[in-house]
């Protein structure tokens, strides 16, 4: 699959199932552990705020994604979904110049709540996007704790980012953990951050390179589960979408619409398969382009909120 330097596709690509979708060059880390390979396709959608304004719109752009789907003999599955949305809260930490940002990495937070007040640990995810998978792979983000982690490399389809019609790709390489598994302070300073995490060692240091919440934010997340796409030959994807509002002000900043399918080796993902999935992310751009936002991610959000745009990867 040919990758333009910006992550986008030639309009003629043949499908996101094509084994050279995921086909990495061999390697190993410094440690003589296999590069880590791509296990999920999450395909993402970012859309206006303006129409949530209240939770049953999440069941109407639901029934969009339904219709639009069932043209391309993708079955849908609501069974046992309620209209119940989740509420998380998401901070991004990043110094005042936006280090990590600018060279594609992402450090964020979220508390999940449940009831009205926190449930479990709050969760650490610490992230290198980028357009190039074998760029995202070769960089190990395993961090240095004494306790457990995971390793979730995705990647990710979004459309293009000034017109409908197609798609592009960023790779995330992530390692995600409970707070409390962070050494003491471990992200109040860039320094302690690149102890942690040894893939960080590039970024020029200062002693006093304070890490902060980014623009002071603190993003509310509704999320809703919507169900499970079934694109055949055993490719499935869950289904959910949310808001991300400004907690305080409650501005709302963007939603999402996302799907996500998991697969351990490249062969699962069915060529078929993927191509419906393909044409059906394709033309819910077009059935849905009144809700659609283009050229953002949610982090981007948060990262321009003040008008100080970063230089970032995606």
């Amino acid at each position: 699959m040919a990758h333009h330097e910006n992550g986008t596709l030639p309009k003629t690509d043949e499908g996101m199932g094509h084994e050279r979708f995921l086909q990495l060059k061999q390697g190993k880390y410094s440690d003589g552990h296999p590069l880590d390979e791509v296990q999920y396709l999450e395909c993402k959608l970012i859309l206006k705020p303006d129409r949530f304004i209240a939770a049953k719109v999440f069941f109407e752009y639901g029934e969009l994604a339904r219709q639009t789907a069932k043209e391309f003999g993708i079955d849908f599955s609501s069974k046992g979904i309620t209209l119940k949305p989740q509420v998380r809260e998401v901070e991004f930490f990043d110094t005042a110049d936006f280090r990590l940002y600018n060279n594609a990495f992402i450090l964020r937070q979220r508390v999940t709540y449940e009831d009205g007040f926190p449930a479990g640990d709050p969760e650490i995810v610490f992230k290198f996007r980028h357009p190039e998978m074998q760029k995202a792979a070769d960089l190990d983000v395993r961090p240095q704790i004494a306790g457990h982690y995971r390793i979730k490399f995705k990647a990710e389809a979004l459309p293009l980012k000034d017109q409908v019609g197609s798609y592009r790709l960023l790779f995330s390489h992530n390692a995600q953990f409970p707070l409390s598994q962070e050494p003491e302070g471990a992200h109040a300073f860039l320094s302690g951050l690149v102890r942690m995490f040894p893939a960080l060692d590039s970024l020029k240091l200062a002693g006093d390179d304070q890490l902060a919440l980014v623009n002071g934010a603190i993003v509310e997340e509704i999320l809703q589960d919507l169900g499970t796409f079934d694109f055949g030959h055993g490719v499935t994807a869950d289904v959910n979408i949310a808001i991300w509002r400004e907690r305080g002000t409650h501005k709302p900043l963007c939603g999402e619409f996302a799907f996500q399918a998991k697969f351990t080796r490249r062969d699962e993902l069915h060529e078929k398969a993927m191509q419906r999935c393909r044409q059906f992310f394709i033309a819910l751009q077009t059935t849905g382009r009144d809700w659609l936002s283009l050229g953002t991610t949610k982090t981007g959000l948060v990262y321009r909120m003040n008008g100080n745009p970063p230089q970032a990867h995606e």
